[in-house]
């Protein structure tokens, strides 16, 4: 006998702000879904509040390495999270994001940015990263159409194709190292006149005759009807542009974790991101965190998802303790 509610069953769960809830996840990607599905089987009080269901995989295409599909999309994948996430009566505060928090004689208090406030005896951060973006024009008109941010989720579908990675650091040069086996030509475009990556890593592409480089140069536009046609590049020195015909465009500039509202609070890294341990607690006892905004170094929504699940086993065994 199942332990969930079929979707049809579950009504509109209300938010009480009056309430102490035993746990509050805080996002709702891969980490933050699968850490609320494993708290609803364990019988938990608890709340997620996020600005949307599926975090980065908003951004993804296709997908060929999440375990259970030999392919799905980005967005039916997100159906699947939402859906499973549903079937239990959890209230959920979408379109939100938490600004700030405070603690107070064991009490978490998460205040939102429609001025909600939502308390809780433990909490999971799982909030992810957000990449940075060219900032430039048809840069968001052709996400997922042509426009990757993840070579390793995408480079499968662009085999055969030209294609143009943009970056100069380690996750740039990977993704080059990942298309050299799938693609026709790459263009790599690194707006910087050297390399930061390992030196490892570039000898490993520069002995390639599928690569050509554009250093010293920048991105002025995306081109292109339904898909990504064109990249037009420029000479930063010169000024001088060209234009490159290209059906995907990597952006391997990095990654900004989600992770404002907790600085000074939590112990963050250098990059911003937080400091867990392995079973993700985080300096702050009964505070837990999961998936892309911690300091784990595999970015991947498999890894995020088994992150969030420990995290809520972890809070889970915190709270026993507590009581």
């Amino acid at each position: 006998m199942t332990d969930f509610i079929l979707p049809e069953e579950v009504k509109s769960i209300s938010i009480d702000e009056n309430k102490i809830y035993e746990l509050a996840i805080i996002g709702g990607g891969p980490a933050g879904t699968t850490a609320t599905v494993y708290a609803a089987r364990k019988k938990l009080d608890i709340i997620l509040i996020s600005r949307d269901i599926g975090g980065q995989l908003l951004l993804t295409s296709d997908i060929e390495n999440y375990m259970g599909f030999h392919y799905i999309t980005g967005s039916e994948l997100i159906k699947k999270f939402e859906k499973q996430t549903k079937q239990f009566p959890v209230p959920i505060i979408l379109n939100e994001e938490v600004k700030s928090i405070a603690a107070d004689k064991g009490i978490f208090t998460f205040s939102t940015s429609e001025n909600k406030n939502i308390k809780a005896k433990t909490a999971i951060i799982a909030t992810g990263k957000r990449p940075k973006l060219l900032e430039v024009q048809g840069e968001k008109k052709f996400i997922g159409k042509g426009v990757s941010y993840c070579a390793t989720c995408d480079a499968p579908l662009f085999k055969n194709m030209d294609v143009a990675v943009i970056g100069g650091g380690n996750s740039a040069i990977t993704a080059v190292i990942d298309l050299l086996k799938i693609a026709h030509k790459i263009y790599v475009i690194n707006i910087r006149d050297y390399f930061k990556a390992d030196s490892i890593l570039i000898e490993k592409i520069k002995s390639s005759d599928k690569t050509e480089f554009f250093s010293g140069y920048g991105v002025k536009e995306i081109k292109g009807k339904n898909h990504v046609e064109e990249i037009l590049i420029y000479a930063r020195k010169t000024k001088e542009e060209k234009t490159l015909n290209v059906s995907g465009v990597f952006v391997e500039i990095g990654l900004i974790p989600n992770s404002e509202f907790i600085k000074g609070f939590l112990n963050l890294n250098g990059k911003g991101e937080i400091i867990i341990d392995c079973d993700c607690k985080t300096n702050i006892p009964g505070i837990f965190a999961a998936g892309d905004v911690t300091a784990v170094t595999e970015k991947q929504i498999i890894v995020a998802a088994g992150e969030g699940a420990k995290a809520t086993l972890s809070a889970y065994k915190y709270l026993l303790g507590m009581k």
